[in-house]
């Protein structure tokens, strides 16, 4: 994969905290790193299969001059967000330096700065109460609706008993492959999120439930938090989320156990079959 690099790139414009910041322009410099595969461009030399980087600094020039934030930090991370948003880059590395920052101090100037990377997320989904496919439909809609995700692939809706030995009625389950530059945290708030809007209740673990969002892989990371437990925990366990998982990706291999879905799945029915 290839960058492409905008530099130093000036606007004057009104972002702060204080009144005067508000109505006063002052400068603020962009330093902006594109991850695009410009091989294609390079090889045939067509404008067509370039990215137009004047259009890139004309935007968000235009952003930073139309919106007013109090902070730097939002105005740099919702710029990233606009270029990720418009533009077919996988990566944008985004730096916004405001050197003239009401600070009473000798300084040359205060930056921050953001990477924003599009990753590939495999989610499982489940429902078990009410209309469970109108649920599961709702859900994919939702995840739709949100400019920062793209919907790659929907497997089957495949009916399972329930799982864990607490639930009663039986579910029906799927899997969704998305790409989105969301971190774990975020991403996993916007799920919880659509859980809540679906009129999720937490009351009984592995209860019945109208909605279950858990996300199976982020990428090819490895998380351990007090919210997140990424490849999701048992998993390979389970194949009502392996065989959805296989129809979709059955050649992703997992980096925990490095292996394949399909050997897993394989691996789980030879076990239940002995």
């Amino acid at each position: 994969m290839s960058k492409i690099n905008i530099q130093n790139l000036k606007v004057i414009t009104c972002h702060g905290c204080f009144d005067e910041e508000k109505v006063n322009p002052q400068p603020f410099v962009f330093n902006c790193e594109l991850t695009y595969d410009f091989e294609k461009a390079g090889t045939t030399d067509n404008l067509d299969y370039t990215l137009d980087y004047g259009e890139v600094m004309q935007s968000i020039t235009d952003f930073a001059k139309e919106n007013t934030f109090n902070l730097i930090e939002t105005l740099c991370f919702r710029t990233a967000s606009m270029i990720m948003q418009k533009y077919p880059v996988e990566a944008v590395k985004l730096e916004v330096k405001k050197p003239e920052a009401p600070v009473n101090l000798p300084f040359e100037n205060v930056s921050v700065s953001t990477t924003l990377e599009r990753k590939n997320i495999y989610l499982s989904l489940g429902s078990n109460l009410g209309d469970r496919k109108a649920t599961l439909d709702f859900a994919i809609k939702r995840l739709g609706e949100n400019p920062a995700i793209r919907i790659e692939k929907v497997s089957s809706y495949l009916e399972n008993p329930p799982y864990g030995g607490v639930a009663s009625l039986p579910f029906i389950n799927l899997a969704v492959k998305i790409n989105t530059y969301l971190s774990p945290s975020s991403l996993l708030e916007y799920l919880h999120n659509i859980e809540a809007e679906a009129h999720r209740e937490r009351n009984v673990h592995w209860g019945d439930r109208t909605l279950d969002i858990d996300i199976v892989f982020y990428g090819n990371e490895i998380i351990y938090t007090k919210e997140l437990t990424i490849p999701h925990a048992d998993y390979h366990n389970r194949d009502f989320v392996l065989v959805p998982l296989n129809e979709i990706a059955s050649d992703f291999v997992c980096p925990l156990y490095h292996k394949r879905i399909k050997d897993l799945l394989n691996e789980l029915l030879s076990k239940k079959n002995n």
